[in-house]
């Protein structure tokens, strides 16, 4: 494995080199392998540690890396395809919907941006759902469901004494509507410091936010604020699965 030398590029030239070493992944190096140390690798292209650290950091924020202290710079596995929508529609928690984990739930006053969407008057208190979800042992996205009481007016008749429960009982009463429709928009965001927590990333680590809003009788009936991770999620729509799309060659398996 020779020296290589990069050449005066009109980008950045950590943005290069990010570049170059994206390339190696693909062709050099398997899953789960470590990389050789930062000394070695700045020596190989030619670049100062402080430039190879930012390239590493930002295929670290790609995914394309793992960085851990006493482990070092690994390969990470390919992005996972988290399927965040089928071609029928459903309430969460029904349709078979069970890659989500219920957590807790209160009953609070929401953001005004949260009461805006649902159409309630500010100073309303609603319940608020917390889920998980879980792929392959990871934690891959934090969600908070928001449900007006008038959309499960008959949830204080059921006895549910822990809140993981109570987050139960409320998806339990929210599919006893007819759902008439629902939307959906995905932005980019960055992780608040609750669900970088939940989330096992940093505060302001790039973040995919899906919210949803889901209709019955007429209005918006609830709605759900999903936070997946950038790094490691590729979300896919409907049944088929989405597309897979490679830049450069396959990596190898580990």
């Amino acid at each position: 494995m020779g020296t290589q030398q990069l050449e005066a590029v009109p980008e950045p030239k950590y943005w290069h080199l990010r570049t170059v070493l994206s390339e190696a992944l693909d062709s050099e190096f398997a899953v789960g392998e470590i990389l050789p140390n930062e000394r070695d690798l700045a020596a190989r292209f030619g670049v100062a540690r402080a430039t190879l650290r930012q390239a590493l950091e930002q295929l670290e924020l790609e995914g394309r890396l793992h960085r851990r202290r006493g482990v070092g710079t690994t390969v990470a596995p390919p992005r996972m395809g988290v399927a965040v929508g089928a071609d029928g529609q459903a309430w969460p928690g029904g349709g078979g919907d069970d890659s989500w984990q219920s957590v807790d739930c209160t009953l609070a006053v929401p953001p005004a941006a949260v009461a805006t969407a649902l159409v309630i008057p500010r100073g309303h208190a609603v319940y608020t759902v917390r889920r998980s979800r879980v792929s392959h042992g990871q934690p891959v996205a934090a969600e908070l469901l928001y449900v007006p009481q008038s959309s499960v007016p008959d949830l204080t008749a059921i006895d549910a004494p822990s809140e993981a429960a109570r987050a139960r009982a409320v998806l339990r009463e929210l599919q006893r509507l007819e759902l008439e429709g629902q939307d959906r928009a995905v932005e980019l965001g960055s992780a608040r410091a609750d669900d970088a927590k939940e989330l096992d990333r940093l505060p302001g680590a790039p973040v995919l936010v899906v919210t949803t809003r889901f209709f019955a009788e007429g209005r918006t009936a609830a709605l759900s604020v999903a936070t997946y991770r950038a790094d490691t999620c590729r979300l896919t729509f409907g049944a088929a699965g989405g597309v897979e799309i490679h830049h450069g060659p396959e990596r190898r398996a580990s």
